[in-house]
């Protein structure tokens, strides 16, 4: 409470004066009154005697008349004293009050509590600036993996509402505006622990400003940002940031994917999106004619990329001289059913309701689908208390932003490989990916697989390097085995083996593995942790990989020989 205690002292200065002023006034006049003794001589209390009556006094304790029985000036003085301390503690506790009510000593309070709290921590953890939508998904999805997270937001209706989560882990909130530098690092970006910065407010200015003041104060973290346009992506990429998601460029570049090639898109889908939510199984979009309701960063981006694969495009805007609407632009926002009709709703293939505001976006879908119940309709869902509402209207495909931006984010912090796989998947053709998404589907249990990248390395995989550094030979089929019974596979499929400058797609279980290996799997959180056991533990090594189980343990391995023996 550093920032606290200077701030109530510095309220406190003009109360405490009073008070002892008052206390010191009141000691002197009982040291300077005469009163008189039991034997009937004159005496005076001393000050240690003064303090004492004025303590019980002032606080209206009264203990009676001590040591002796007052005088009448000493009784005169007591009522004086009375009224002058109390007066005095009444306008010191007034004072404390008031300032335990003011926002901005609450507010000190609280931060020097965070920053206690902040400084307990000794794991790495991520810093999120924004606690919106994109946020929320970030903040949950790293807490169920056991990392450790700092939340900063200028609202304080954002930071209420983190605390009242129950996340499993403490998770610091400040109300702080994360574009200014101090604040970032009174939030610790400077903090030796700080693993990555996260820059997903709703401004890109200030998602610029984060990106800068993270390279230039702690250039070792890692710094992902969020941007909603290619200029300010570009600004943050000139800068170093490690990521920068344009949530809508994006989208648009796995629609054109997904008409190109559906099963390149359905593997990228899968392990690019949030783990552990209901596989998709999204139906492929059509080629023809397409109507995009809204020329807004979404529509723009939507536009060019279909067009790059020779689709009919017609775009809807409300305000086409505004937006810079192209040339055969219909007027009009597409929730009404002649605006759609005027846009050739009847020979199109697909309508997406690409606009801002999520109303209008279902109203422009329900119309859609009462004038061509067949027809291909994909609609943006800009907050998602909205998800119910899109769920009942059932779009073929639904654009979100936020899963979007933090299901990037969450794949290169959990797999820094799967970037390097994705791009070489996309070069591998559609029948490639279409055989292994099937593969895929078969571990995946229903659910997104999760990814993840193992080391060989003492530190990552302390077993397996023991047992190369003994001269066995560890095949990657072992690992994928499971360590209750070896016969069973576990949920886990390699994706890529990196070894020094070269990469393997989907390496085969007789791949020998050797000490630097990286390795990338997508699988179930079930497979992660018994693939973990397997290469830390050195006995369960050994039963993967030969069948031979070495008891561990003093008592173990006695009933074992006595076992052997009989």
């Amino acid at each position: 409470m550093r920032s606290a205690i200077p701030l109530f002292l510095r309220r406190m200065r003009t109360p405490l004066i009073v008070l002892i002023s008052a206390y010191s006034i009141a000691v002197l006049g009982f040291t300077l009154i005469p009163g008189v003794d039991d034997q009937g001589n004159p005496w005076r209390m001393s000050f240690f005697q003064a303090f004492y009556v004025v303590s019980y006094t002032g606080s209206t304790i009264g203990f009676g008349e001590v040591p002796y029985a007052f005088s009448g000036g000493q009784r005169l003085w007591t009522t004086v004293s009375i009224y002058l301390t109390v007066v005095a503690w009444l306008y010191s506790v007034g004072t404390i009050i008031a300032l335990l009510q003011d926002p901005t000593f609450r507010q000190a309070v609280v931060r020097s509590r965070l920053q206690h709290s902040l400084r307990q921590i000794r794991d790495p953890f991520y810093l999120v600036c924004g606690f919106g939508d994109t946020g929320r998904l970030l903040v949950r999805a790293l807490t169920e993996r056991g990392r450790r997270v700092v939340v900063m937001d200028r609202h304080q209706t954002n930071i209420d509402e983190l605390e009242l989560k129950d996340l499993g882990i403490h998770v610091p909130g400040f109300c702080l505006d994360a574009g200014i530098p101090d604040n970032l690092s009174a939030a610790g970006l400077e903090n030796r622990w700080c693993a990555g910065v996260l820059a997903v407010t709703d401004d890109d200015h200030t998602n610029l400003k984060i990106a800068i003041s993270g390279k230039l104060l702690n250039p070792r973290v890692q710094v992902y940002c969020r941007a909603e346009s290619r200029e300010a992506a570009g600004n943050m990429a000139s800068f170093g940031t490690d990521l920068v998601v344009n949530p809508y460029e994006n989208f648009a570049e796995r629609l054109a994917l997904a008409i190109r090639e559906p099963d390149t898109h359905r593997v990228y889908d899968w392990l690019s999106t949030v783990p552990n939510i209901a596989l998709p199984e999204r139906k492929r979009p059509p080629r023809g004619h397409w109507i995009i309701c809204s020329y807004g960063r979404l529509g723009r981006a939507l536009q060019a990329a279909l067009e790059q694969e020779g689709i009919q495009v017609t775009i809807v805007e409300e305000d086409p001289q505004r937006t810079g609407a192209p040339p055969g632009t219909v007027q009009g926002k597409g929730t009404e059913a002649i605006t759609l009709e005027q846009a050739g709703i009847h020979g199109a293939s697909a309508v997406v309701a690409a606009g801002p505001d999520d109303a209008d976006n279902l109203s422009i879908i329900m119309t859609a689908r009462e004038l061509r119940a067949d027809i291909y309709l994909a609609a943006r869902q800009n907050r998602l208390h909205n998800k119910p509402l899109f769920r009942t209207a059932d779009p073929e495909l639904v654009v979100e932003p936020s899963y979007i931006i933090a299901s990037k984010f969450l794949s290169a912090l959990g797999s820094p490989l799967l970037r390097e796989f994705l791009a070489a998947a996309a070069t591998q053709g559609n029948a490639w990916n279409r055989a292994l998404a099937e593969r895929m589907r078969g571990l995946a249990e229903g659910v997104t697989p999760e990814t993840w990248t193992l080391r060989i390395s003492q530190v990552r995989a302390p077993a397996v390097m023991l047992a190369l550094e003994s001269g066995e030979t560890i095949t990657l089929g072992s690992l994928c085995r499971s360590p209750r019974d070896r016969q069973h596979a576990i949920p886990a499929l390699p994706l890529l083996l990196r070894r020094g400058s070269h990469d393997t797609l989907l390496p085969e279980a007789d791949t020998r593995l050797e000490s630097g290996d990286r390795l990338l799997f997508c699988g179930t959180g079930r497979g992660f942790s018994l693939m973990a056991r397997s290469v830390r533990n050195i006995n369960t090594l050994r039963y993967v990989h030969t069948g031979e189980q070495h008891p561990d343990g003093l008592v173990w391995r006695m009933l074992a020989r006595q076992r052997a023996s009989s």
